[in-house]
């Protein structure tokens, strides 16, 4: 198994940033990818941004291009999501997941952390 715990979220006002970050343990081995989704209330998860621990394949949602910046050290085995210029929709809870495959879509994220709040105010 692959434990995945975020952390760095909280409460911050329009155009200020911040950093999440997620750490993984256990059989991270078994992983290739490493994401991040949200959720806003009433709304479905969505696609944030993803990498692969190589660092060969970074992709974003068009809504955070330019202003949210994936990255990950592979000695920690942490993941972070760098968010700037943030604005009261990218209020959400946060998930990072892990995958064997790239995908923007949920379907091959096997482990997901429990989740981290994002609250932007204006």
């Amino acid at each position: 198994q692959v434990q995945l715990v975020e952390s760095g979220g909280g409460l911050v006002q329009a155009g200020a940033s911040l950093r999440l970050s997620c750490a993984a343990s256990g059989r991270t081995w078994r992983t290739t990818v490493m994401a991040w989704f949200r959720q806003s209330p009433g709304k479905e998860r969505e696609f944030v941004a993803q990498m692969s621990w190589s660092g060969e394949h970074i992709n974003y949602a068009n809504s955070v291009k330019g202003r949210f910046t994936v990255s990950a050290d592979n000695a920690k085995n942490t993941v972070y999501l760098q968010m700037r210029s943030l604005n009261p929709e990218d209020t959400a809870v946060y998930y990072c997941a892990a995958a064997r495959t790239l995908s923007i879509t949920e379907i091959p994220y096997s482990y997901w952390g429990p989740g981290e709040q994002v609250t932007v105010s204006s």
